[in-house]
């Protein structure tokens, strides 16, 4: 379980979580990037407002990569093996038909 200090926007408390400190610093830092991004770019001073729109483009880059993901993931295909079970299957169940109609 790990402990973090958040000085972000004027305010400053401590969370703990499931996750590494290393990997909470990571998210920590990840997170001040955006937030500075958002305060240069859209000339913002209201943390609130700051914070939402951070937050807000975070959700956007998590939304596209899980869109990316989804078109990404192969559905698996037949390989030759699997081909020739099937055929092998179709035959079998062909004979069990056959002798079930004697």
């Amino acid at each position: 379980m790990g402990t973090l200090q958040i000085d972000v926007l004027g305010t400053s408390f401590a969370i703990q979580a499931k996750e590494k400190d290393e990997y909470l610093e990571t998210l920590l830092k990840y997170y001040k990037q955006m937030v500075r991004q958002v305060e240069t770019s859209a000339d913002l001073k209201d943390p609130v407002k700051v914070s939402i729109l951070a937050g807000i483009m975070l959700c956007d880059e998590l939304y596209k990569e899980k869109v990316k993901n989804q078109k990404n993931s192969v559905k698996p295909q037949y390989t030759d093996e699997l081909q020739e079970a099937e055929r092998i299957a179709l035959k079998m169940i062909a004979n069990i038909d056959k002798v079930l109609e004697e």
